[in-house]
């Protein structure tokens, strides 16, 4: 036997691309579609529609994080290759299997969402700021707060993946993270912190929604890239201090030994 760590073989990038594919299509579909077909008048309201997008991460970091690592969101792949732990030559692979995933949900949900009485595509669950913001917040605070937020869901992904975390709660915590970014930017941008899933509704419903789109790409990816390079100290062990070993009773009594600990002139006897 040798003290060698031994890691599991990756799945082949067509499983990875899948993986990808089908929990951005997950995500959307739950997430927007929730937005798009379960709000209004007796509906889920803004409460609802977070917990949809949490949920959507936490069970497909569940079901499929262990094939692809369970991105599903270009800013999170990329953040991930700032902060050292994804190759940068798969970015490629990994963003267009997650644009496929997020589109065709896009496309299903606009089938769905079309036999609804009274539907309007201008409700179909897309970013925007200025007019097309939920309470006309302008681009500048629309791009703080996606760039503020990516970073932030970034560095709980970091943290919540860790070696040193406890891998079983990683995907609850970053439900919850996206639950409460959610709650938090609804009412700035409709919340991206995702190109893709601004992408794919954007792309369905086209004019102002595709118009503002790079926004939600520059700001996510900006904030990816700052937590990852962030993370990539913090959570790095090369200047971690090493903890001492066991100390034995011997060495102990010698340490707190008052004959032969230095005392600065303080008399170890007097009262």
């Amino acid at each position: 036997m040798t003290d060698a760590v031994v890691h599991p073989p990756r799945a082949r990038m067509s499983k990875r691309m899948t993986a990808e594919a089908f929990g951005t299509f997950w995500l959307v579909l739950g997430g927007c579609g929730t937005a798009v077909l379960a709000t209004g008048e007796g509906g889920v309201g803004v409460l609802g529609v977070a917990l949809a997008f949490g949920l959507t991460v936490f069970t497909m970091a569940f079901a499929i994080g262990a094939i692809s690592g369970g991105h599903f969101n270009p800013a999170v792949t990329v953040g991930l290759t700032a902060a050292g732990r994804f190759p940068a030559r798969e970015i490629p692979a990994y963003v267009a299997a997650q644009l496929v995933g997020a589109i065709v949900a896009s496309l299903l949900l606009l089938m769905i969402a079309r036999s609804m009485p009274g539907f309007d595509l201008g409700g179909f669950a897309t970013n925007g700021y200025g007019d097309a913001s939920p309470k006309g917040y302008p681009l500048v605070i629309a791009l703080v707060v996606e760039t503020v937020l990516t970073a932030a869901f970034l560095m709980v992904i970091l943290g919540a993946t860790d070696e040193r975390s406890p891998a079983a709660f990683a995907p609850l915590a970053i439900g919850l993270a996206l639950t409460l970014i959610h709650l938090l930017s609804i009412p700035v941008t409709n919340t991206s912190v995702n190109p893709a899933r601004s992408t794919g509704p954007a792309l369905v419903v086209g004019g102002t929604a595709l118009a503002q789109l790079w926004a939600f790409w520059v700001a996510p990816l900006v904030g990816a890239v700052l937590a990852g390079l962030v993370g990539r100290w913090l959570f790095s062990h090369a200047d971690d201090v090493r903890s001492p070993g066991p100390i034995s009773v011997a060495k102990l009594d010698r340490l707190v030994d008052p004959v032969t600990t230095p005392t600065a002139g303080y008399d170890v006897n007097s009262k």
